[in-house]
């Protein structure tokens, strides 16, 4: 085994060596505690952007160097990775775990498909749709897991059907009669519009099957070996995946629990700037909710034309009009139907879903005085997480089966009930690493602050006020955009958070203006499939290639850039009087007004 198989091998090893002995001399020369906390942000940054230690762990090493370095006592430091945030998180998961345990989440899902059609455009709206609204109150990564099943299924049932015509049509030109065929649908208007849609065939039926075969051999599946029968269902597989790993990703810029980095971007800022009290459920629905549709159109369309082709026959009307797409309808409503008529267990969830929804966006609207008004002896003690944990606690209460045993005497009795979720069901779908990972961040958070590291980065980010405000906040959401292609959405969010807000203060901006667009586009992971793990899903099926995503992902995230900046400059700037430096923000001796 030679030195490079050695290094190969131990590269993980020797890249966390490195890191720490090359850094060292930051603290060692400077001997302050901003370099210290330099030296900490710098290591865990890099073990972040390289993954050479898993997140999680990456995320507990505040917790060892700032002690040792003097920044912050061991239980101070420990305090920082519980807050509000894991509340929250916690009673969000019991909803999550509900839903998915009790199928609603394909009820929910297969049912919107249904209302609006099958044809290949309108059908792929319904899965974005329905993706992004599932990807609203779930995980990105668990919505995408759910539905691209029923996606797979849909795809490889429209190639079946197109086969099968096909093969009726070789049969009508060749003259011969297949009784086990309907022979009489190669004259109607169905096999009519069919044909249009495809080459037409040369009469006699061994030059068809022919061209038929070499078309098999050049479109292969690199996963499952199943080959396509044209570059068309080849495009139309491609076409329906990426379609679902987008949407999650879109419907989760949404609601503040869609995404985890909407949760670290919203717990970060109000422990940054406790006097706002101006982002909660219902306002940051608000702000995002119209970039999130426009985004989800934009990529429809894009999707379309990127590869489908694009032409106005794909709005035409969504009725079922030939074979393929009547059997595309019918394996939809066969998966519908094996769900079986809606259990007692699947209402009780949505009622749950629904009254913690209404209680998120009523609790404190702001043009109206919201629920939270009641304990007005308390102001800013009841918050979104005390919703979720009453809503999440009331899946461990309330009954869901009963428990029966047999007797001696044969007889069988209830002995006990089954609550909608167990304790063991919550632990399972818990992502323990994502809130050990958030807490770091929280740690490294308030390091930065302890050391004094954030006011000096925003004295030295401070001469930043002479560009144009639009010019900062494009450039800061390239970076994060780019960054969060290499590193997880999680990291990148914890990374750069301490940075850009000092940096909107050190310039005299609202830090409203610069944070926002800044954790939207975190969530802009289009590129790779390593990006993050809801395209990992969709990339293990084997219709795509690394190329395929980052054309596609290339356009959406200029396209999702385009509206955040869109956004900020039109709808949010009234609801969050983004013009104006607040009085919440701490005021900077050196900044002067723009």
């Amino acid at each position: 085994m030679n030195l490079f198989s050695y290094i190969l091998v131990y590269r993980r090893f020797l890249l966390i060596v490195f890191t720490l002995l090359i850094l060292l001399p930051l603290p060692i020369i400077l001997h302050n505690k901003e370099a210290e906390c330099a030296y900490t942000l710098f290591v865990v940054a890099t073990f972040w952007v390289t993954e050479a230690l898993p997140l999680s762990v990456t995320a507990l090493l505040p917790a060892l160097m700032f002690p040792l370095f003097g920044i912050m006592p061991s239980k101070k430091v420990a305090s920082a990775y519980f807050k509000d945030f894991h509340l929250l998180l916690i009673g969000v998961i019991c909803l999550a775990t509900s839903i998915e345990k009790w199928n609603l989440h394909k009820r929910i899902a297969l049912r919107m498909v249904m209302m609006v059609g099958v044809n290949p455009a309108w059908l792929t709206l319904g899965f974005m749709s329905s993706t992004a609204f599932l990807s609203m109150w779930l995980s990105n990564t668990s919505t995408a897991a759910m539905v691209m099943p029923i996606v797979e299924a849909v795809a490889q049932q429209l190639i079946n059907a197109e086969a099968e015509v096909e093969a009726t049509q070789m049969t009508c030109f060749s003259g011969s009669i297949n009784h086990g065929l309907e022979i009489d649908e190669c004259v109607n208007e169905h096999e009519t519009n069919e044909k249009e849609e495809k080459t037409k065939p040369v009469p006699g039926h061994s030059n068809d099957a022919g061209k038929i075969s070499s078309k098999v051999e050049l479109e292969k599946n690199t996963v499952t070996g199943i080959k396509y029968r044209t570059k068309r269902d080849h495009m139309m597989c491609k076409l329906m995946s990426l379609c679902i790993t987008y949407s999650s990703t879109i419907g989760g810029l949404t609601t503040i629990t869609g995404t985890s980095t909407n949760l670290i971007f919203t717990e970060h800022f109000n422990m940054r700037y406790p006097e706002c009290r101006c982002l909660n459920f219902g306002s940051w629905f608000l702000l995002s909710f119209p970039a999130s549709i426009i985004i989800l159109l934009l990529s429809w369309i894009w999707l379309q034309w990127l590869f489908l082709g694009f032409n106005f026959k794909m709005f035409k009307s969504g009725k079922t009009e030939t074979v393929k797409e009547k059997a595309c309808a019918e394996v939809i409503k066969q998966e519908y139907k094996k769900l079986g008529p809606i259990r007692s267990q699947e209402i009780v969830t949505l009622v749950l879903f629904i009254a913690m929804a209404l209680l998120w966006f009523s609790r404190d609207p702001g043009f109206v005085s919201g629920w939270s008004a009641l304990f007005s002896e308390y102001p800013g003690f009841a918050t979104d997480s005390t919703v979720a944990l009453l809503i999440g606690l009331l899946f461990f209460l309330i009954p869901a089966k009963k428990l029966t045993k047999t007797t001696p005497t044969g007889e069988i009795v209830a002995f006990d009930y089954s609550p909608l979720i167990t304790w063991k069901e919550f632990q399972s779908v818990m992502p323990w690493d994502i809130a050990i990972l958030v807490g770091g961040g929280f740690a490294l958070a308030d390091g930065c602050e302890e050391s004094g590291l954030s006011k000096w980065i925003g004295n030295k980010l401070s001469p930043l006020g002479s560009l144009p405000i639009w010019l900062i906040i494009l450039i800061s959401s390239l970076l994060v955009t780019s960054l969060t292609e290499v590193a997880s959405n999680p990291a990148t969010i914890t990374l750069l958070l301490p940075i850009l807000s000092p940096l909107a203060e050190a310039i005299h901006v609202n830090p409203l203006y610069i944070l926002i667009p800044s954790t939207l586009c975190t969530s802009f992971a289009f590129l790779l499939p390593v990006a993050n793990p809801s395209n990992a899903v969709v990339f293990s099926y084997g219709h795509l290639s690394v190329m395929d995503m980052v054309k596609a992902g290339l356009g959406i995230n200029i396209m999702g850039v385009a509206v955040v900046m869109l956004g900020v400059f039109t709808w949010m700037v009234p609801m969050f009087d983004l013009n104006t430096y607040p009085s919440w923000a701490p005021a900077i001796s050196n900044g002067t007004m723009p």
